[in-house]
């Protein structure tokens, strides 16, 4: 049983426009222009966050023309729901457990 959450992953999607691009890519594959429409962000900085969640396996990318499609890697966040998951059973089997204070 895994009792450990990816802190690095956690950490790229505290951030609340990261986590507001990848609840829109849930939905749908979306290109960069999407992105700016529904987030309101600069296209510069929507393009830094998106290469954050590229690099850490996040997102995927496909190329179109002269647009780049993103797409969420739906299995890293199963992962992630998984290991909290493993987390919360850890918990619940350890409820009853109390060390002594010395």
């Amino acid at each position: 049983m895994m009792t450990s959450v990816d802190t690095d992953l956690i950490r790229v999607l505290a951030d609340p426009l990261r986590l507001q691009i990848v609840t829109l890519l849930a939905r749908e594959t979306l290109c960069t222009t999407h992105l700016v429409e529904e987030t309101g962000a600069k296209q510069t900085n929507l393009s830094n966050h998106l290469r954050v969640l590229r690099e850490a396996g996040v997102v995927e990318t496909e190329p179109c023309g002269r647009f780049t499609y993103y797409r969420l890697k739906p299995d890293v966040i199963a992962q992630l729901a998984g290991q909290f998951a493993d987390l919360a059973e850890s918990a619940r089997s350890a409820a009853e457990n109390k060390r002594a204070c010395p």
